[in-house]
């Protein structure tokens, strides 16, 4: 046999590479670092507030302030993470999560408390796109999609931590007060940067030169847009957040910003968010606005609900951690189950309905409701928690350009907190000084008109019935 037949032969039978194991410890626990702290603060709002002498109002900043500055901070970490490559990214932002765990373990007041959440925020930017990154990478890597099981993984690990973050936060409160929910930020903060340091690829060959080059920097960060972006989303979530008539102001700065930075984007040669691109991407914008409504019910039920079995039904932290974890439980269930049957149509309707559902059995609690009749939400409110996070997900991975990865994923949680804040600016409108059974009533009709939105946008949507099952 000639050598050029055995060198064929031994090309035919090497193996494919594989998909690097050695990342998936850093990407699920950079991607859990805000879920987790999203959700271990929910049952101590009512013990800050009684500590701090601040109403439900008040303490709702404590949610916002954590979403507003990461909404801002992820498309802007995820265009970084496009051009320079997770690690570094990934190192800076999680250090910075350890930062706010001591500032908010310490505070003095809550004005404080709220800059803790604030830092956090940005620290908890960069884990998310900088895993879809990595799937991207190691997708062009090894010629291959990406594994369903890492996909399903970080869905699942998010409703893991979601699981853990009320149980942990009443135990934690219980045993330590409130501030230890912050102060577990630090050993997370710790593990997350030695992981990343010892198993996150370094900065790719063809980002770094453009980066040290003179004015390499400028030319390929789109700082105005970055900034115009920020002026407003910034704007608009403040409106969101406090939606009075004397703050007209804020909507004509958000359409003010809004026109320039649609035309600053259009005309520059690196855009931050390429608008010619995501304009022509119609599917794509269905699955952020589909993100946007179904998280304005998920945040609404996971604070607005938690406030209310606390100061209307008379549970203590830990029993409304307790209440809660069966919807994250069921989450679990059904994103592996989803994970293995594929279909991402399929999975979004089982979503809707289950949102349909949840809702309106909020309507039918009052205070004098038995028990059960709380797990019995939980566990239906699980459904919507498992199907359409996973489903958002593979979504975006499936219609975003690929060398916009990181943004796009960034972008998806950007739309996601917009209905966080959305669900925030609800709970407070809806309860006023006391998380009562009205004000919870009134909260399920707001979260049902967005779960008939979130219906509505997936069985009109064509362009779904064309995505791969996985």
């Amino acid at each position: 046999m000639s050598d050029r037949s055995t060198t064929e032969l031994g090309e035919a039978a090497a193996p494919a590479p594989a998909f690097d194991r050695r990342l998936v410890p850093p990407m699920v626990l950079g991607s859990a670092l805000n879920p987790i702290n999203s959700t271990i603060i929910a049952v101590a709002l009512v013990p800050i507030g009684a500590a701090l002498g601040a109403s439900p109002a008040r303490t709702a900043w404590l949610v916002s302030a954590l979403y507003l500055a990461t909404a801002l901070g992820q498309p802007v970490v995820g265009r970084l993470v496009d051009l320079f490559g997770p690690r570094r990214l990934f190192l800076s932002a999680t250090t910075l999560v350890g930062v706010a765990g001591v500032l908010g373990a310490l505070a003095p007041n809550l004005g404080v408390l709220i800059a803790a959440r604030v830092v956090l925020g940005f620290g908890t930017c960069a884990g998310y796109p900088a895993a879809m990154a990595l799937l991207r990478a190691e997708a062009r890597r090894t010629g291959q999609q990406s594994p369903a099981g890492v996909l399903t993984l970080l869905a699942v690990a998010n409703q893991t931590v979601a699981v853990v973050g009320p149980l942990l936060g009443g135990l934690l409160t219980g045993l330590g007060g409130w501030r230890a929910t912050f102060a577990l930020n630090v050993p997370l903060s710790v593990l997350a940067v030695v992981l990343g340091a010892l198993r996150l690829p370094g900065t790719p060959p063809a980002a770094e030169p453009a980066a040290r080059r003179p004015g390499g920097f400028a030319r390929r960060i789109d700082l105005p847009g970055m900034a115009l972006f920020a002026v407003l989303l910034l704007a608009l979530l403040l409106f969101l957040m406090d939606p009075h008539p004397d703050r007209w102001y804020l909507p004509v700065l958000t359409a003010a910003a809004a026109t320039a930075f649609t035309l600053r984007e259009r005309r520059a040669a690196e855009p931050f968010i390429d608008l010619k691109v995501l304009g022509g991407n119609a599917p794509l914008l269905r699955t952020y606005a589909r993100a946007l409504a179904a998280y304005v019910v998920a945040y609404a039920f996971l604070y607005g609900f938690a406030q209310w079995t606390e100061e209307g039904f008379g549970l203590t932290p830990l029993q409304a951690g307790l209440v809660q974890a069966p919807t994250f439980l069921v989450g679990i269930a059904v994103s592996v189950a989803a994970g293995r049957r594929g279909g991402v149509r399929a999975t979004l309707l089982v979503g809707a309905v289950g949102q349909l559902a949840a809702c309106a059995l909020m309507l039918a609690l009052g205070a004098d409701s038995p028990l059960w009749m709380l797990l019995v939400l939980a566990v239906v409110f699980g459904i919507p928690q498992g199907a359409n996070g996973l489903a958002l997900q593979n979504s975006v991975l499936q219609q975003s350009d690929p060398a916009r990865t990181g943004s796009s994923a960034g972008l998806l949680r950007t739309f996601a907190y917009l209905g966080s804040m959305v669900a925030s600016a609800a709970t407070a409108a809806a309860y006023g000084p006391h998380a009562g059974t009205a004000g919870m009533h009134r909260l399920a009709w707001v979260m049902l008109a967005a779960a008939a939105l979130f219906l509505l946008l997936t069985v009109f949507d064509r362009g779904l019935r064309t995505l791969p099952a996985r």
